[in-house]
């Protein structure tokens, strides 16, 4: 059985759901994938902080030299969160001839040529399913099953703190400030929630995602967005008088050579498969020109599911490795 040996970058709540994954279906990856994964480096400061796992103190490190400068490292697994140093690092990782797994989002939207450019350098595998849609699998899917298409539009909902203050308010007729102090108490929302109320989040996300769909790039920062943060109880009143829910949408057109894209609340018909799409959950329409409209519906965050992405690209690359062939390049 091959062994695989993975660098881990960061262990925070990801990293810990990623460690966790692993350690917990160990066995299951084991017999469904002929793999035996190994994380041999962490790089994290914090070695004492109590994370439900039980990890050695000897594997950790500050040396971020110390993993990709390790022969016997296979992949790199970058969870710090960032544009950097994170960039930096995943760059050097794959410089070393490492290749590379990803759940950051502001990383990936910021540097997006720099980092695939260098994988394609580098003669590397990059993965980062996870950077979208947390635990949905929906960049593998536009890229394996559905490449056959052309996609004419993506409209979503890409952040699941807002989604879940957006339902509280309606389902429990609270106020914005009320709804997120629940968010933050149940850990669907940062401390300082700023990017994810304000969009920012979800425009890294869009960023990405018309990278991929489109073939076009349009920085987070080129993206007409507006928060949540405005949003009233009499907002809210109004939309069910009417029939509708308020969800916060991102939304991207192909329009001839261009791309017309916004985020934005938006008024949702209760009948619309997007109005039932509730708390931390979150979905995703695609429309090729050949399959025509598609949803993509699950956890969009939380350490689980997005561990599971991460496993998942990590078992991907894997078997190319175990088959000689990790050389394929996406994006």
């Amino acid at each position: 059985m091959k062994r695989i040996n993975i660098g881990l970058l960061g262990l925070g709540n990801i990293g810990t759901g990623t460690y966790r994954t692993l350690e917990m279906n160990a066995a299951h990856i084991r017999r469904a994938a002929g793999l035996d994964f190994a994380v041999t480096r962490i790089l994290e400061r914090d070695v004492d902080r109590e994370r439900g796992i039980t990890v050695s103190k000897a594997i950790f490190t500050q040396n971020p030299d110390d993993i990709w400068n390790d022969p016997a490292t296979d992949i790199v697994i970058e969870l710090l969160g960032g544009v950097e140093p994170a960039t930096s690092f995943m760059v050097g990782a794959m410089n070393r001839g490492k290749h590379v797994v990803t759940a950051n989002k502001a990383a990936l939207a910021a540097n997006y040529e720099i980092l695939t450019d260098a994988a394609a350098r580098n003669n590397v595998m990059f993965r980062f399913e996870a950077s979208v849609g947390g635990g949905i699998p929906i960049l593998n899917a536009l890229t394996t099953a559905l490449l056959a298409n052309e996609y004419e539009e993506i409209m979503g909902i890409l952040n699941g703190t807002t989604n879940y203050i957006l339902t509280k308010m309606a389902g429990e007729n609270l106020t914005y400030e009320t709804a997120l102090k629940e968010a933050q108490a149940k850990g669907f929302a940062e401390a300082d929630p700023t990017a994810d109320v304000e969009g920012e989040d979800v425009a890294n996300k869009l960023s990405i995602l018309m990278s991929l769909v489109f073939g076009k790039r349009v920085l987070p920062g080129d993206i007409p967005t507006s928060g949540i943060t405005k949003i009233t109880k009499d907002d809210i009143e109004a939309a069910k008088a009417d029939g509708c829910v308020i969800k916060l949408l991102a939304s991207a057109f192909k329009r001839g050579d261009g791309i017309d894209c916004f985020i934005q609340p938006t008024l949702l018909n209760k009948d619309h498969p997007l109005a039932s799409v509730d708390n931390e959950f979150n979905a995703i329409f695609v429309k090729g020109n050949a399959v025509h409209d598609l949803m993509f519906y699950g956890k969009g965050a939380g350490p689980l599911p997005t561990g599971s992405a991460v496993v998942g690209d990590a078992i991907e690359i894997g078997r190319a490795i175990a088959k000689g062939a990790a050389f394929d390049l996406r994006g």
